[in-house]
């Protein structure tokens, strides 16, 4: 029996040696595995492509800059439309004159014309915008 107990006495010292070792490696692992992570930074440069698309996209908001303005001038100047000599002659005869015409007065200045001078006459009026 004393072998044996000497045996199992032997085996237990070999499995505390190892149970400690391991222990020791957890140790060390766990130090490792739960340390502090740096700081994390990284920098991007831009590629060619992006910058090819800021350069278009400047160009776009300049044309659309310039495309306001012409827009804001021509409002602000327009163009001046007249009208024929003949249709400005008639119709100072009935006594309508320069600006807005009164629809039933141009109705009656051009009573004595035919339905397709009434029809130019209207047309004229309305692309020189003295009709609404």
């Amino acid at each position: 029996m004393e072998k044996d107990g000497k045996e199992i006495g032997e085996r237990l010292e070999a499995a505390t040696t190892l149970l400690e070792k391991t222990l020791s490696w957890l140790e060390e692992r766990q130090g490792v595995l739960s340390g502090e992570v740096e700081r994390i930074s990284a920098t991007v440069e831009p590629s060619r492509r992006e910058a090819e698309l800021e350069e278009k996209l400047a160009a776009v908001e300049r044309e659309l800059a310039d495309l306001k303005a012409s827009a804001a001038a021509t409002i602000s100047n327009p163009l001046r439309r007249t009208l024929p000599a003949s249709t400005t002659e008639m119709l100072a005869k009935h006594g309508i004159g320069e600006g807005p015409v009164d629809v039933r007065t141009l109705d009656a200045a051009l009573s004595g014309l035919s339905l397709e001078q009434r029809i130019a006459v209207k047309s004229q009026l309305l692309r020189a915008g003295a009709i609404a």
